[in-house]
């Protein structure tokens, strides 16, 4: 019993490590919002209840400038890892989701060239 609460400790003390306020966004962050969005990236269709809510806590965890600036170049990394992702699903993601998004989808957006 006491390992489980010391575990459970543990397990709270990363999450809360990993999103303290003040701390940038990481790529592994956005990865896993987006990555139940795989299947509807690549193959279309509607994007999934587990998508619009990585979509939904991406949004969440990009507050910052900065974070939206990371964001937007960590999205187009990751989007330049699927050769078959559909750029039109990739931009209509939002939308389906009924999320407001200051970052899009997209391998070819210059992320510089936005204003967040």
């Amino acid at each position: 019993m006491k390992g489980i609460i010391i575990s459970a400790i543990v397990v709270l003390t990363v999450i809360q490590l990993m999103f303290e306020p003040g701390q940038a966004l990481t790529c592994g962050q956005v990865d896993a919002s987006l990555a139940p969005c795989i299947p509807y990236l690549t193959q279309g269709g509607e994007p999934g209840a587990a998508c619009c809510s990585g979509v939904k806590s991406l949004k969440g965890l990009a507050q910052t400038t900065a974070d939206k600036k990371a964001a937007c170049n960590c999205v187009k990394a990751a989007a330049n890892k699927y050769a078959n992702l559909k750029d039109d699903a990739a931009q209509a993601l939002p939308t389906k989701c009924s999320v407001t998004m200051d970052t899009p989808i997209s391998r070819n957006v210059n992320c510089d060239a936005i204003s967040y």
